[in-house]
C-alpha cells in the first residue's frame, strides 16, 4: 500500500534516453535548412556591406577630388591629399559578410569611369554559385 501513495519525482533513464532521441533526430533534420538559411542571409548582407563601402569612397572622392587608390586609403590619411578629413570607414566595413576583404578596383572594367567593388563569394576565389558566386557593385 505503501507504493501507491508515494508521488513519483523523477525521471527514469529510459524516458530521459527517448527525449535525447526525439531532439537529435529533430535537430538532424532542422539543422541542414538552418545552414542554407544561414548562407542566403550572408549572400543576402554583401549588397548592403557594398553600398556602405561606396558611400564612403564617394565620399572620399567630394573630400579628395579623386577616387581612393586602396580600400586602405579610407581607414588611414595617405599622407599625399588634401581634403582628407578623416577615417571614412572602420576596418571591419571593407570587409564582406565571410571576413574577406572586398576587392577594389580604381578604374573599374564592369563600372567604366568609376571603380569596382566585388565580394569574391563565402570561398573567397574568383567565379562561383550560390554562396561562392562573385558579387560586382552595379552602378
Amino acid at each position: 500500500m505503501k507504493r501507491k501513495n508515494m508521488e513519483r519525482k523523477a525521471f527514469t533513464l529510459v524516458e530521459l534516453l527517448v527525449v535525447i532521441v526525439i531532439i537529435s533526430l529533430v535537430g538532424g533534420f532542422l539543422a541542414p535548412n538552418l545552414f542554407k538559411y544561414i548562407g542566403k542571409a550572408k549572400s543576402d548582407l554583401v549588397a548592403s556591406k557594398m553600398k556602405v563601402v561606396e558611400g564612403a569612397i564617394y565620399r572620399f572622392q567630394m573630400d579628395c577630388q579623386q577616387f581612393p587608390t586602396t580600400l586602405e586609403d579610407l581607414l588611414t590619411d595617405p599622407g599625399d591629399l588634401e581634403g582628407w578629413t578623416s577615417a571614412y570607414l572602420k576596418p571591419g566595413q571593407i570587409k564582406d559578410p565571410w571576413g574577406n576583404e572586398f576587392v577594389y578596383v580604381a578604374e573599374g572594367m564592369v563600372n567604366p569611369g568609376s571603380f569596382d567593388l566585388i565580394s569574391l563569394g563565402a570561398d573567397g576565389q574568383e567565379g562561383g554559385e550560390g554562396e561562392n558566386e562573385d558579387v560586382v557593385n552595379d552602378e
